[in-house]
């Protein structure tokens, strides 16, 4: 395979407050941290690919202000193709407010800016990178046109559609049956399917749903409890290593990125789940999103053996 992944999707400035735990709903919690984190579900999972080993092209919207600037220069440094990133927008660049806790949870807030005009068009003149890819990545944070013009395109190429379908809503019939591969969380999966979720039993009776549908491979990701993968043959789980966790933000993304860097490159759908399982693993152990991305020798040393 050639290694080559394309990601279409958001890039943000995550603002982040660590507070003792999350405020409730009119609740002012005051917290003793400030950190101020390169974020946005694409730039996440672009940077996880890079880092596990892909050769990664972004395509994006991003203004030309202070966050966006210092965000394209982040992603020329990891070695992005940034060529399709547009920056004409006349919205600001793209915000996450966080808050996380001692234990590792985080609520988010976006404001979305400049991401939210990525249009199909911007999509399409990046047709001949989508070509020679071996793995196609998008999420949520952009319009749904822009998605579906990359699930369209990879599909008409024979090139593998991952999304990960955050943040989550409904899709319809036609997106779904482009899917190669779908990585929902365990919301993620119950909001799409309508369908409960909270008992391990559960998770591949939702994942059929969506499957039904046209979808290829659903690989639910449910944190501690590990990865099902769904496929023709059934479901399969996935232990997750066992880590202490600091920080879940950007842990979903590492995961999609770099299960499509290992599926670029050729591995078994097995052995990129659990080349992912780990990235994901190290991920979660350190503050902030792009920051806390593994490198492939990182991730590799601490894989552990198959059963």
């Amino acid at each position: 395979m050639n290694s080559r992944v394309v990601v279409v999707g958001s890039s943000n400035t995550d603002l982040v407050v660590r507070t003792a735990r999350l405020p409730a709903p009119g609740e002012t919690v005051t917290g003793r941290e400030f950190a101020v984190h390169a974020g946005g579900k694409g730039a996440n999972q672009a940077v996880a690919a890079a880092r596990a080993g892909a050769k990664v092209t972004f395509v994006a919207s991003i203004s030309r202000d202070e966050f966006g600037d210092a965000a394209v220069a982040r992603f020329e440094k990891a070695g992005i193709d940034t060529r399709w990133i547009v920056r004409d927008s006349a919205k600001p660049s793209g915000v996450a407010l966080i808050f996380t806790d001692r234990q590792g949870e985080n609520m988010i807030g976006v404001a979305l800016g400049s991401n939210e005009d990525l249009e199909a068009s911007h999509v399409a003149a990046a047709a001949a990178a989508i070509r020679e890819a071996g793995c196609v990545v998008a999420q949520l944070e952009v319009p749904l046109a822009a998605v579906r013009e990359a699930a369209l395109l990879a599909s008409g190429f024979g090139v593998p559609m991952l999304l990960n379908p955050a943040p989550a809503t409904r899709l319809d019939p036609e997106l779904l049956a482009c899917l190669a591969l779908l990585t929902p969380n365990r919301g993620e999966l119950a909001m799409l399917t309508g369908r409960p979720t909270r008992h391990r039993s559960d998770i591949p009776e939702a994942a059929r749903l969506l499957r039904q549908k046209g979808v290829g491979h659903v690989i639910a990701t449910c944190g501690a409890e590990g990865v099902c993968w769904c496929s023709d043959f059934g479901a399969r789980w996935f232990a997750a290593p066992r880590v202490e966790a600091v920080d879940t933000v950007g842990a979903g993304d590492c995961f999609s990125g770099a299960l499509a860097a290992a599926l670029a490159r050729g591995d078994s759908m097995s052995e990129a789940i659990r080349f992912a399982a780990t990235a994901a693993a190290i991920c979660v152990t350190r503050n902030g999103a792009q920051p806390s991305m593994p490198r492939r020798r990182e991730i590799l040393g601490r894989l552990e053996p198959a059963c």
